[in-house]
């Protein structure tokens, strides 16, 4: 048995509390174990020069670990700015939200999603896509009642989580420990359509083969329906 006894294919608790920022065009505080991350959108007019020519809209994504989110306290990241790690999460934050969403319905608008982890134990990057989609949700509505929008976008659900192989049993949602010892681990992106944002799995030592892959792949998957159906019903969209 995992901590607290939670069983290999179970996720962590989730909760998923919204409107926390009531500045904020959409915001939400999501919550996997000892995991927190506050996640913010921001609707604001423009779009990078590069995308005027282009047409549609942008979104964009920051991520940031705030200094006692880990167990020691991390310095704030200024002077060289962001870190490689940051720049990569934040990066695959975008990426995963702007292939939920059809872009050409946000027409001169720019939304950024800001991901800033309250407290680190593990997936805070798979958590950082999930409460996002569900703040970035909530902007759009808000543009659909301000005027900003005609209609609400084509938007489908996206969500993240990981698995991984410790000591022989096939985990999903790692915690810290989990992933610190874990021989294999795997992030997986998707959409509710199933359709995949990324897979990135790395592993310690050894190898592992196609049929590996595979479970972990369905075990993520059973994972990423669970938490949608938490973003529906987060998002207003199911009781």
């Amino acid at each position: 048995m995992r901590r607290k006894d939670r069983d290999a294919a179970e996720l962590r608790p989730v909760k998923i509390t919204t409107g926390v920022n009531p500045f904020a065009e959409g915001s939400c505080l999501l919550e996997a174990g000892q995991t927190r991350v506050l996640c913010i959108a921001t609707v604001e007019p423009g779009v990078p020069k590069w995308k005027q020519e282009a047409g549609g809209g942008w979104i964009t994504a920051e991520y940031s670990m705030l200094p006692r989110a880990n167990r020691s306290r991390t310095p704030r990241e200024r002077g060289s700015g962001p870190s490689g790690r940051t720049m990569e999460i934040q990066r695959l934050i975008g990426r995963s939200l702007r292939a939920c969403v059809d872009l050409s319905a946000l027409e001169g608008y720019t939304i950024t999603l800001d991901c800033d982890v309250m407290q680190a134990d593990g997936g805070t990057r798979c958590a950082s896509i999930t409460g996002a989609w569900v703040a970035l949700y909530q902007a759009l509505e808000g543009m659909v009642l301000q005027g900003q929008l005609r209609a609400m976008p084509d938007i489908l659900p996206v969500a993240a989580v990981s698995t991984g192989l410790l000591e022989g049993s096939l985990l999903l949602d790692l915690c810290y420990e989990e992933d610190r010892d874990a021989d294999v681990d795997l992030n997986l992106v998707m959409l509710k359509d199933k359709t995949l944002v990324e897979v990135q799995g790395t592993l310690e030592s050894g190898r592992f083969d196609r049929q590996m892959l595979n479970r972990m792949m369905d075990l993520g998957e059973e994972g990423i329906r669970q938490l949608i159906e938490m973003q529906e019903k987060a998002a207003g969209l199911t009781d």
